[in-house]
């Protein structure tokens, strides 16, 4: 004896597996733009907070604070976008670009400040 309906049903399986591989491949997506927001945000702290040590560093050898400052940022991928110096304390803030796929704009920005302890 055969099913008559079992006709009908052929190929329904595989109509779900690419609609589930799709989904698979969105969330994956997701989790990759998602990945790289911390990866450009945390390269931007790691920048900023170079800087400042730089620039800490430059204020004691009696050199610019800012040059220097700015300068280690670019070495690390970042454009310094402030720098204030308030008697041998130094504060920086760097800009780093974040993805721009899927949807997600915009830069990452962090502060750093060095000083003497």
């Amino acid at each position: 004896m055969t099913r008559p309906h079992r006709r009908r049903d052929r190929g329904a399986v595989t109509v779900l597996a690419v609609a589930m591989l799709g989904i698979l491949i969105l969330i994956a997506a997701a989790l990759a733009v998602g990945e790289s927001m911390v990866v450009a945000h945390r390269r931007a702290q790691a920048a900023a907070d170079l800087a400042a040590v730089a620039a800490a560093q430059a204020i004691q050898h009696a050199r610019d604070p800012c040059s220097a400052a700015s300068d280690v940022a670019a070495a690390n991928g970042a454009t310094m976008t402030g720098c204030a110096v308030a008697d041998d304390d130094v504060t920086i803030s760097a800009t780093v670009p974040g993805p721009r796929w899927l949807g997600a704009q915009g830069d990452f920005a962090a502060r750093a400040r060095a000083g003497p302890g």
